[in-house]
């Protein structure tokens, strides 16, 4: 049985990346499921001073991110739903990254050791669900920035043979109704196939 966390980050809860989210949440069915809205949690993105001065520190104190640390060390499948804004994540959802995978959930650095050990190996599979306002062939240019923060960043402090799945709707705003339908019902059809 799949266990699965989602992860939202779009302000409005009336915009195509919510749209996005029940086709994902249709697709998993009768997987188990965690769903974190970074926006109506009222997530705080921004790092602070003294929480970037203890990065490396053990993660036992920090209340603000317990919950996160324990979704993400449930989960066997994570998915992120939203837009893409300037080439990547939205800054919410950036803020969350550096703010929860940090030393103690996602790594560790042993002592004399010059490499990060991973510490989420119970994710299997990593999914983004994603717009963008500008075509593929332009994001190409631009280098994905987005694309590559999952597949190479985040993936490799996961399971070792952790797959990836990048659902992507290039020129969202040139798109027709129908084209944008035809994304929501691919988005369903692929999370179907991982449960």
């Amino acid at each position: 049985m799949t266990r699965a966390l989602v992860i939202v980050c779009h302000p409005l809860a009336d915009s195509f990346t919510h749209a996005a989210l029940g086709r994902v949440l249709a697709g998993l069915g009768a997987a188990e499921v965690r769903v974190t809205d970074l926006y109506a949690a009222g997530f705080v993105a921004e790092m602070s001073a003294e929480e970037r001065r203890t990065h490396q520190d053990s993660p036992d104190g920090k209340t603000d991110i317990a919950a996160h640390a324990a979704d993400l060390r449930w989960c066997d499948t994570l998915i992120l739903v939203y837009p893409t804004w300037w080439s990547g994540q939205p800054a919410m959802l950036k803020g969350w990254i550096d703010r929860v995978w940090v030393q103690g959930v996602a790594w560790t650095l042993p002592a004399g050791s010059n490499r990060l050990r991973p510490l989420l190996t119970n994710i299997r599979r990593l999914v983004a669900v994603t717009t963008h306002g500008s075509s593929k062939l332009v994001n190409a240019v631009e280098g994905e920035s987005g694309k590559r923060t999952l597949t190479r960043s985040l993936r490799v402090l996961c399971h070792p043979r952790a797959r990836t799945t990048w659902l992507a709707l290039y020129g969202i705003d040139r798109r027709t109704d129908d084209q944008r339908r035809a994304f929501l019902d691919r988005v369903e059809r692929r999370i179907r196939r991982l449960t």
